[in-house]
């Protein structure tokens, strides 16, 4: 299934919270010095413009980024997904918005890697071009690497055959990011058994997966799949921002699930979640769920919110 272009969705709802999480996970392995492993199954191109081309189309943007774009009040995690968004707009105007690779890269530090895949042909090549831009421009700013390898690697590839061969890391720390467009509906399962495999070569990996909360049965009913993983500890958060129409069209909510979170990410879950619904809601449906539990075990110990 290659017709997904994430560049129609881009800086909607879904990806506020997916980008406002994976920033939260990458702040936290900052926080030791010693190096780690970014992979992202599903890049796609890194950069989105807003202004035109197929954002424009549908401007999914004016249901998350935009009403964020203008606030004074935002708490203080959300403040610093807000900064990294500006501070590539330096204009002051809403023209583009970051994948979650262009994320990974401002937020990780120069020993951390970066390892990129994605299947689509035209969005690995748009993905390659983006990053060659920005080592060009850090090498006419006189920045140069002071650690050896390549920092960062795009492949075009499956990313869930791909990731096999990542796992363990060499340093024993890494966040994977997992967000296949879900068309074609196997993705669900395909997530679950990446997973599965991932967990038996890595168990104290980090994972953090994105999904539509659609109507259709895979979706309904995968969260609760993912709780069955021997995970140690797993947190699931949704945010809706509004009552599905009657015909199931269109994406009203989205979920984050993270295997192995770090304790931190719930306490800003818990402050950020409400003010998302309060900005980013557009009806009387607007709500979020946050719960966390043990992994393997169905009901057990989950804390629902």
């Amino acid at each position: 299934m290659l017709s997904y272009r994430h560049a129609f969705h881009a800086g909607n709802h879904a990806d506020v919270l997916k980008h406002y999480v994976q920033i939260q996970l990458l702040q936290y392995l900052n926080q030791k010095d010693t190096a780690y492993s970014y992979i992202d199954t599903h890049s796609g191109a890194g950069v989105y413009a807003l202004d035109g081309g197929y954002a424009s189309k549908n401007a999914e943007y004016e249901t998350g980024i935009a009403p964020l774009w203008d606030r004074t009040d935002l708490p203080a995690s959300l403040a610093e997904y807000m900064k990294l968004i500006k501070e590539m707009n330096p204009s002051g105007k809403m023209r583009y918005y970051p994948g979650s690779p262009y994320c990974a890269d401002k937020v990780s530090r120069e020993q951390d890697r970066l390892r990129l895949f994605e299947l689509h042909p035209a969005d690995a090549k748009i993905l390659a071009d983006n990053f060659r831009k920005v080592e060009a421009h850090a090498l006419a700013q006189g920045e140069r690497p002071t650690v050896r390898g390549k920092r960062v690697l795009i492949t075009k590839a499956d990313g869930f055959q791909s990731l096999k061969a990542l796992l363990p890391p060499p340093s024993r720390r890494a966040l994977v990011l997992i967000d296949p467009p879900y068309e074609d509906k196997m993705d669900y399962r395909k997530v679950k058994d990446t997973l599965a495999d991932a967990l038996v070569r890595f168990p104290s990996g980090m994972y953090a997966v994105w999904y539509p909360v659609l109507q259709r049965m895979e979706s309904r009913q995968f969260a609760d799949k993912l709780k069955q993983l021997p995970s140690s500890d797993w947190l699931h958060v949704t945010l809706t921002v509004n009552t599905p129409s009657p015909d199931g069209f269109g994406l009203h909510s989205s979920g984050m699930f993270i295997l192995n979170p770090p304790y931190t990410l719930e306490p800003m879950l818990r402050e950020v979640m409400p003010y998302l619904v309060k900005v980013l809601g557009r009806d009387e449906g607007a709500k979020f769920v946050l719960e966390t539990g043990k992994g393997g075990q169905k009901n057990t110990g989950t804390r629902r919110v």
